[in-house]
């Protein structure tokens, strides 16, 4: 199962509690396989198949195809100076 760090968990729910964001909500993974990436989005609830993560508060929701991409990976994420987030995958640790 993907693994979040202590930072991306800290973004993902600084992302989660602004007020304009519902509650339940969390991040979307999904695999874009057109672009052979993944897309990260914030969503309300998780759609059906949906593989969900709780991790220190924070919630994730991985379409099937992105939970067995990142089933042995870490999610990790930084604010840069000027705000920007930049979300990393690596190798579980």
């Amino acid at each position: 199962m993907l693994a979040v760090t202590d930072n991306a968990a800290t973004v993902i729910r600084d992302l989660t509690s602004q007020d304009e964001v519902p509650d339940g909500s969390g991040l979307r993974i999904a695999a874009d396989a057109a672009e052979g990436a993944l897309t990260l989005t914030l969503a309300s609830a998780p759609e059906e198949g949906d593989q969900i993560v709780n991790s220190s508060g924070a919630r994730l929701f991985l379409d099937s195809d992105a939970a067995l991409l990142l089933d042995d990976k870490e999610l990790d994420a930084a604010v840069e100076p000027g705000g920007s987030i930049q979300f990393a995958v690596g190798e579980q640790l």
